[in-house]
């Protein structure tokens, strides 16, 4: 299941990336580690109400701006309206309603998609300021007083973006198709792999209708099982210059990680494994998805007998964090392996699936912590109670333990490879969740 996505915009200086920070602020705990990943987010997991949504933040948009970075920077923004279910239009009571925020209000307006004004820089509590009520002339949404410095309104801005998200789809079966991302630096092959397998053994292939997202999906069918690719454009390398900029491109992977069940990673087997390459990686990690990892151009690489290790060992070594996904190598120019690409799809979306009884679980628990002893500290020992699944789309464990704090990292890592020992879990994240037990649970 998807989850709804909301994006933060406005002009500059406005305090979006403060109010982002504090709807962030707001995060469900988990236990996760992507070592050598840059987390300069541009977007984070937010619950309300008990529903999770993304939360997008973007840059000031200057609409009449000839600058050529503030108007890629309005480009860019204008793909997270696209993208998003819900927009918030944050403004600045204290500077009034400007030219600039009636020019973006417009932005908005074309896009029909739901906005609520978050009116920032409130900073006293009580009544809404009279200042305040001449942003109602920017016709776009309902208002909502806050301080994203001081905290002051943030329940009530939730509360109105609850409103207006989209229904909570909890059905999956509408369709029974496998839905997959492609994703990847630009010219990794992604569009080419797409063009060959929709162009060959298509059974069904149509266009999604009324989709308003910049990524481009296809419904097609093989060997029996429906399936709906998703291309991407390219994910591109950050630049002292359009370092603004270049963030946002990560957005179309984003909506797509969103909406898929599976992603595929290109990797241009000429280059290697590269930086982004890795920061690509850890979205679709993060994002808790299966993942694939397609090493193409294979076929334009000179070989040895050890090519192939040699090459595994390099992705495994630069993608530490994501050593359960299953590498193919293929070629998207002359279909090399694509059949044994789908092989790893399907099979991947069920391994991300995949519920464990509680029983089983903490029959491995219980035999993992016989043959290697929980850490302790300053002579308090780390108790594992016990362990149960919580959900799947990646699977989710919750340890109940006497203190959250002796949980070190490498021993939960210890535990979750004793459970892909038995289970196997490949292509899939497996994450955890670390409760401490009450004195009456105990």
């Amino acid at each position: 299941m998807s989850k709804a996505i909301v994006a933060i915009v406005g002009r500059p200086n406005v305090g979006k990336s403060t109010l982002f920070n504090k709807l962030a602020g707001k995060r469900i705990s988990i236990v996760e580690d992507t070592p050598g990943i840059t987390r300069d987010r541009i977007y984070a997991d937010c619950e309300w109400r008990n529903r999770e949504f993304m939360i997008i933040d973007t840059g000031g948009i200057e609409p009449a701006s000839d600058d050529l970075i503030l108007s890629e920077m309005r480009a860019q923004a204008e793909i997270a309206i696209e993208t998003a279910d819900v927009t918030v239009l944050v403004v600045n009571v204290k500077d009034g309603l400007t030219a600039t925020d009636l020019d973006v209000a417009q932005m908005l307006q074309k896009s029909n998609k739901p906005v609520v004004v978050a009116c920032n820089k409130v900073d006293s509590p009580g009544d809404d300021p009279m200042e305040m009520y001449e942003f109602y002339n920017l016709g776009v949404g309902d208002l909502v007083a806050v301080s994203a410095l001081h905290s002051l309104g943030i329940g009530d801005l939730l509360d109105k973006i609850f409103e207006f998200l989209p229904p909570d789809d909890e059905s999956g079966k509408e369709t029974e198709d496998i839905k997959f991302a492609v994703i990847g630096k630009p010219n990794a092959g992604k569009s080419s792999l797409v063009n060959k397998i929709l162009g060959e053994d298509r059974v069904i292939v149509s266009p999604i209708a009324g989709t308003t997202r910049d990524a481009i999906d296809s419904y097609f069918e093989r060997d029996g099982v429906k399936y709906t690719i998703i291309d991407t454009a390219g994910i591109r390398r950050k630049s002292k210059i359009f370092d603004q900029i270049e963030r946002f491109s990560v957005i179309r992977a984003l909506a797509a990680l969103e909406r898929s069940d599976v992603a595929v990673i290109m990797i241009d087997a000429s280059e290697g494994v590269t930086e982004q390459d890795a920061k690509i990686a850890g979205y679709a990690h993060e994002a808790g998805k299966g993942i694939v990892i397609a090493v193409n151009k294979w076929d334009a690489v000179e070989k040895d007998t050890n090519s192939v290790t040699r090459f595994k060992e390099s992705v495994q070594n630069k993608l530490s964090f994501m050593t359960y996904a299953p590498i193919e190598f293929i070629s998207a120019k002359t279909g090399q392996r694509i059949n044994k690409l789908f092989e790893h799809i399907k099979y991947v979306k069920e391994q991300n699936s995949m519920r464990i009884s509680t029983g089983v679980l903490n029959d491995i628990l219980n035999d993992a912590v016989s043959k290697v002893s929980p850490p302790s500290d300053k002579g308090k020992r780390l108790k594992i109670y016990y362990i149960t699944q919580a959900s799947t789309n990646p699977p989710t464990f919750i340890l109940f333990v006497n203190d959250r704090e002796l949980a070190h990292f490498s021993y939960v890592r210890y535990i979750e490879n004793k459970i892909r020992e038995t289970f196997g879990l490949e292509g899939t994240p497996v994450r955890f969740i670390i409760r401490e037990r009450s004195k009456e649970e105990k």
